[in-house]
């Protein structure tokens, strides 16, 4: 019975000692209201590396390079855009290890926008924080 259980009691004493390197991860938020002040809206992600996902305030992701599509909750009265032009754009982004990163949707002021221009917004990070975090990953 011991000889049975010898390989195996071998093999989980190796996966023990190994090095964890799945418990590192880095998170993308949307969940935080951005300062308004600053002309920084809330994104909702609708695609992470161009697959459908449903939205949610937190993505917990293994390190690496990352594609969301974004698309914007900007209410503000100057923007006079139609709801054609406003579409999802992307931000590629490179989640690294203990980093949390909030989105927005960055509305320019710098001319009016109206009719089908779609660049009157960029997303992008507008805030980054130190963080644990165990990998939930989705992609």
């Amino acid at each position: 019975m011991v000889r049975k259980l010898l390989p195996l009691l071998l093999l989980l004493g190796g996966c023990s000692s190994a090095p964890d390197v799945q418990l590192s991860c880095g998170i993308v938020s949307g969940y935080l209201e951005p300062p308004a002040a600053e002309h920084l809206y809330r994104v909702v992600v609708t695609h992470l590396n161009d697959k459908a996902v449903l939205s949610r305030p937190n993505f917990r992701l293994s390190p690496g390079v990352y594609r969301f599509t974004l698309a914007e909750l900007i209410d503000d009265p100057r923007l006079k855009v139609a709801l054609a032009a406003r579409g999802a754009k992307y931000l590629d982004l490179k989640v690294e290890a203990g980093k949390r990163y909030h989105l927005a949707a960055q509305l320019y002021t710098d001319k009016p926008y109206v009719g089908n221009n779609p660049d009157y917004w960029q997303p992008k990070v507008w805030q980054e924080e130190a963080v644990e975090c165990e990998p939930d990953v989705q992609n």
